[in-house]
């Protein structure tokens, strides 16, 4: 097995496979804000959402904050290739520490990434207090990581794979079982909407779907070791070796908050 590729491909390769899905929600996240935003994306990773917004609003100011420079460096050639350079600003900074000034916000979007901050609460009190009154808040999250495999054996082995790195997760403090809707009531916010998706794509898939498989069970098979038996290891390898397969599929759950401050 090699190493699991990087963080940034899995992002880049989530957007290209599910396009569909993003760019309706940017289209619905941005329908939601004034006409000329200044827009924040917490945890913008390789800039899937704040290049897409910046397209989306042309008369936009984004500010893409991340705490890696790696994943900044990506954000801001990928903002350069699709022209929208001079409008998508990169700020470093952690969520979890006091946070530059990048407000006031009338849009901030926040997508898979408030799962990972140690205070939820307190990180939406903060982006509540960034946000202008009347400015919407979106937050995009993951009920469920993707599935890739149909066949039977398969799809019983990465679901005993995606529970054992669930408990992981949970063991390591991350959130992802939060209510958020209760969290955002809780920061002042009101909900004004709530979208969750069942993402189902069927062959023929998108190209690029042989790669983002592997690039996940590559991902997933690097977190599991002492956490399933070796037998599952050993399947879960031979099913990532042979991805050039006709009964590939993709599942995969993301729900969405949209949210204003009064």
């Amino acid at each position: 097995m090699t190493h699991p590729s990087s963080l940034a491909e899995t992002l880049d390769l989530d957007v290209e496979v599910l396009h569909e899905y993003h760019r309706d929600l940017i289209d619905w996240v941005a329908s939601a804000t004034v006409d000329r935003p200044r827009v924040v994306d917490l945890g913008a990773g390789t800039g899937t959402g704040a290049v897409a917004l910046a397209r989306r609003l042309p008369r936009a100011e984004v500010y893409a904050v991340d705490v890696s420079d790696e994943m900044l460096a990506h954000l801001r050639r990928r903002a350069d290739e699709a022209g929208v350079g001079d409008r998508v600003h990169t700020v470093r900074a952690d969520l979890d520490q006091p946070w530059p000034d990048l407000g006031p916000a009338d849009l901030m979007w926040a997508a898979a990434s408030l799962h990972h901050v140690g205070d939820p609460g307190r990180v939406l009190g903060q982006a509540h207090a960034l946000l202008r009154p009347g400015g919407v808040l979106a937050v995009a999250e993951l009920d469920s990581f993707p599935r890739f495999l149909a066949d039977p054996a398969g799809a019983a082995l990465e679901e005993r794979c995606h529970a054992a790195l669930a408990r992981m997760r949970r063991e390591r403090g991350m959130h992802l079982d939060a209510d958020w809707g209760a969290l955002l009531a809780g920061a002042g916010f009101a909900v004004e909407a709530t979208r969750r998706t069942d993402l189902a794509l069927d062959p023929p898939l998108p190209a690029a779907t042989g790669r983002y498989a592997l690039v996940s069970l590559q991902r997933m098979r690097h977190g599991l070791d002492g956490r399933v038996g070796a037998a599952d290891l050993a399947a879960l390898d031979a099913y990532a070796a042979d991805l050039d397969r006709a009964d590939l599929r993709v599942r995969a759950t993301r729900t969405v908050w949209l949210a204003r401050r009064p």
